[in-house]
Parts: C-alpha cells; structure tokens; sequence
C-alpha cells in the first residue's frame, strides 16, 4: 500500500472511531473476519473467480440510535493467472451499516464508498469503489460472538468501463 493511501486510510479511521471513543472508553460495536470468495471482472472483459478475505470494525455511537452504525471495510483477493501472471485486488471501504435484533438473528444492509486497488502482473490501478450490500449475524453460545453471512455487489470505473463485481463471506463476529 503506498504511504498516501496508508495515510488517508488511518485520517478516516482516526475520524471515525473520534466521536464515539470521546463519549465513552470502549465505543459499542463489533469487529469481523472471514473467508470471502468474489467474482470479479479482470480488465472489463472476463468475469474470473477469486479467494481471499474480508474483515470489518463498526461502531454504533449513538445510544439513543442502536441500528445505525458506521462500518470500514477491507478486503483482498487472489488469483493466479494462466500465463505465470498474478493477480491481486485490496478494498478499502467506509459507510453506514443498518441493523435490527431478532431473537438470536441480526440482519443488517449497508452502503460504503471508497477506493480498490489491483495488481494485474505488475499493473497497478486504483478505481474508486461503491459497495452495497448485506447479511446476517447468528449469535452463537459463546457470549459476544455470532456468525456472518455476508453478500456484497461492488461497482467501480476504471479506463472508461464499468465494473460490477460480487464477493460473499462468512466468519466469525465478536461483539462489545
């Protein structure tokens, strides 16, 4: 990751997590982290199948608005090409999440922006990105953890093509 982009990630994350964390010392929220796979549009022309990993932080700062809560997403992807070329992709994303408690069941739908980054054998770029997607936490019988199921759409643009990506996940999810 260049500095730039170290930089302006830890900005939002500082900004982020400030209003919450100045209210109370530990802000209410979870964290995640999963196995994801993707299907994604390699240069605008072929749809190739990739695995990786998706992990999030959302905090809930307001106590009177318990199904709002501010979400950073970030995930990477892998694939090894067919001729010895590699192919790498990184989402870093932030935006609202919604949610609602049912019983041991938490189905939530967010909406996040940011920036992906692909390494295709050594060409770089870095398109913006618009998430939207959703899914579901089961609370486990272990107190503060659930387990996620998470479907997401991705769109970005990049060198005058429109790209619409998919990636699913699941893991584990502990709550504070």
């Amino acid at each position: 990751m260049s500095k730039t982009a170290a930089a302006v990630l830890a900005f939002f994350v500082l900004t982020l997590f400030s209003i919450p964390m100045s209210a109370q010392l530990i802000p209410h929220g979870n964290v995640y982290g999963g196995a994801s796979y993707g299907q994604f549009t390699d240069a605008g022309i072929t749809r190739q199948s990739y695995r990786g990993w998706n992990a999030s932080a959302e905090a809930i700062p307001f106590a009177r608005l318990p199904h709002v809560g501010f979400v950073v997403d970030a995930s990477g992807f892998y694939r090894s090409g067919n001729s010895g070329g590699n192919i790498t992709q990184y989402n870093f994303l932030g935006g609202i999440r919604l949610s609602a408690s049912l019983g041991k069941w938490r189905p939530f739908v967010h909406g996040m922006g940011g920036i992906q980054r692909v390494n295709s054998s050594g060409i770089m770029y870095n398109p913006p990105a618009v998430d939207v997607g959703g899914g579901v936490d089961y609370k486990l019988f272990f107190k503060n953890f659930s387990w996620r199921f998470q479907g997401d759409y991705l769109r970005t643009h990049y060198a005058s093509a429109n790209q619409s990506d998919y990636r699913g996940s699941t893991g584990i999810v502990w709550r504070f």
